[in-house]
């Protein structure tokens, strides 16, 4: 719900920008840890991921493990999937037509597979 109503904000705030500025903004709605990473392709691809690459959210509804699941890919590849305790907001966002965005915020070799990837998640408007 706080996510609806941000977005509502952000795109009352939205139409007094110009145009141009428009194109540019980047509301910041979650950053969270990429889960299951160790069970996909974050470890065949770690070499090459980089602070700033693209992701792509891909709704699973009908995942038999939750039904708010996100997947989260890098290139074709997935690499986890955003959190269940943080993924409602999105994918009922998700669910209304928003296309959020993401992209990796930061990587850390440590040994605990939910430290090893973060990644941000925005609304363009």
């Amino acid at each position: 719900m706080r996510l609806l109503l941000t977005i509502s904000l952000a795109l009352w705030l939205g139409m007094w920008l110009t145009a141009a500025q428009a194109e540019s903004v980047r509301l910041l709605v979650q950053s969270s840890p990429l889960a299951g990473s160790q069970y996909y392709a974050v470890g065949e691809f770690w070499r090459q991921l980089q602070v700033g690459d693209a992701l792509t959210l891909v709704r699973e509804p009908d995942n038999r493990h939750d039904r708010h699941a996100i997947r989260v890919e890098w290139r074709g590849h997935k690499l986890g999937y955003v959190p269940r305790s943080e993924n409602r907001s999105v994918a009922a966002a998700m669910d209304q037509g928003e296309r959020p965005v993401a992209r990796i915020a930061r990587l850390t070799e440590h040994p605990n597979p939910w430290r090893r990837v973060e990644f941000e998640v925005f609304i363009e408007l």
